[in-house]
C-alpha cells in the first residue's frame, strides 16, 4: 500500500497570469499521478514520476492526499486561476482515477481551471461534467509543441498529429471548454534559425483552434534523451534573443504567453549571463501585459552575445552540431 501521510504534490506555487483582459492570482499544481501512459517524449523528465504499478484505489488516495495538502497550504480564496498538471495527462482515466476529477472540480469551483492532457483523452462528456461542477471556465491545455508533424515525430516523439489536436479542440469546444496550446521552442535537431521559423509558423497555424498559446522555451530535464545529447554538446537550449524575435513578431490579436523556465541557466534558455536577467524580467512582464513594444525594446539591448546569436542564425547548418554552448 502507498503511504499517504504528508503527501505533497511534485510541485505547487502561486503566481500571476493574464486571462482575457485581467491579471489573476494563479496557483499551479503538478500532481504525482499513476504515471504517464505514453512516456516516450524525448525532452520530458516527468515521465519518470508516478505511482507505477499501484492499484487505482491507492492512486486515488494518494491524489486526494495531495489535494488535501494544497487546501491546507494555500488560501484558495485568493486564487482566481488554477493550472493543473500531472506526470502525464490529467484526463487519462488510467493515470488519474475519474473520481479525482470530481474532487478537483468541487475544490476549485468558481475559478478558471486549466488542465493539461494529451488530445486522445479529450472527451466532450468528461469536460462538460467538470464544467457543470465548476460553474466557471475550464480550459484544456495540450502539448502540441509544433504544427509540423515531421518535427513533432522526429524531434520530440510525441505520438500524435496536428490533425489529432484539431479534432480534440473541436471536442473541447463542444463541451464549452477553452483550448490552450503549448508550443516548444527549439526541440532536438533544429538549428536556432529553424526553431524560430517553426515557432512563428506554428503560432499562426494553431491560432484558429485555441484561445491561448504558451511558448515554452526548451529546458534540459534529467534522464532524458535531450539531456544525453546536451551532455555530448549536440544540443543547446534556445537563446533568449530567439524568444524576443518570436514575441516581437506575433500578430497583436494572437494571445501568446511565455514563461522562460530555467532562464539564465545553462540547462534553460540563456544568452551570455550579462543580459539574461533584464531580458527574463521583461519577458515575464510581457506575459502579464502583452506589451509588444516592451519586447521590441528588449531586442534593442546592446550586448556582445547578440552578435554571437546573429552569427549562429547565419551559420548553423541542419543536422549538424550546434555552434555554441
Amino acid at each position: 500500500m502507498l503511504s499517504i501521510q504528508s503527501i505533497k504534490p511534485l510541485a505547487a506555487w502561486k503566481g500571476k497570469d493574464r486571462y482575457e483582459d485581467e491579471t489573476l492570482d494563479s496557483l499551479t499544481i503538478i500532481f504525482k499521478s499513476g504515471g504517464c501512459s505514453y512516456r516516450r517524449c524525448m525532452m520530458c523528465g516527468y515521465r519518470f514520476e508516478g505511482y507505477f504499478g499501484a492499484k487505482p484505489e491507492e492512486v486515488l488516495a494518494a491524489l486526494r492526499g495531495q489535494l488535501a495538502w494544497v487546501r491546507e497550504n494555500f488560501d484558495l480564496s485568493e486564487v482566481g486561476m488554477v493550472k493543473i498538471f500531472t506526470s502525464g495527462s490529467f484526463l487519462d482515466p488510467v493515470e488519474v482515477p475519474p473520481a479525482f476529477r470530481e474532487d478537483v472540480a468541487q475544490t476549485f469551483a468558481g475559478k478558471v481551471v486549466v488542465v493539461e492532457t494529451r488530445p486522445e483523452y479529450v472527451e466532450t462528456d468528461t469536460l462538460a461534467a467538470m464544467a457543470d461542477t465548476l460553474g466557471s471556465p475550464i480550459h484544456v491545455a495540450i502539448g502540441l509543441e509544433t504544427t509540423d508533424d515531421a518535427i513533432r515525430e522526429k524531434s520530440i516523439r510525441k505520438g500524435f498529429t496536428f490533425a489529432d489536436f484539431i479534432e480534440a479542440s473541436k471536442r473541447a469546444k463542444a463541451a464549452g471548454a477553452g483550448v490552450k496550446a503549448y508550443l516548444l521552442l527549439k526541440p532536438l535537431f533544429l538549428t536556432e534559425k529553424e526553431a524560430i521559423e517553426d515557432m512563428k509558423t506554428s503560432i499562426m497555424a494553431v491560432a484558429p483552434y485555441c484561445g491561448m498559446i504558451s511558448m515554452n522555451a526548451c529546458t534540459v530535464q534529467k534522464r532524458t534523451e535531450l539531456e544525453h545529447l546536451w551532455k555530448e554538446h549536440a544540443y543547446r537550449p534556445p537563446y533568449l534573443w530567439s524568444i524576443l524575435e518570436v514575441l516581437g513578431n506575433v500578430d497583436p490579436g494572437v494571445p501568446v504567453f511565455c514563461d522562460p523556465v530555467g532562464g539564465g541557466y545553462i540547462r534553460g534558455p540563456h544568452n551570455c549571463g550579462k543580459c539574461d536577467r533584464e531580458i527574463i524580467d521583461g519577458i515575464n512582464e510581457y506575459a502579464l501585459t502583452g506589451d509588444v513594444e516592451l519586447i521590441r525594446a528588449l531586442a534593442e539591448i546592446e550586448c556582445d552575445c547578440k552578435k554571437e546569436w546573429e552569427y549562429v542564425l547565419g551559420h548553423e547548418r541542419p543536422w549538424a552540431m550546434p555552434l555554441t554552448r
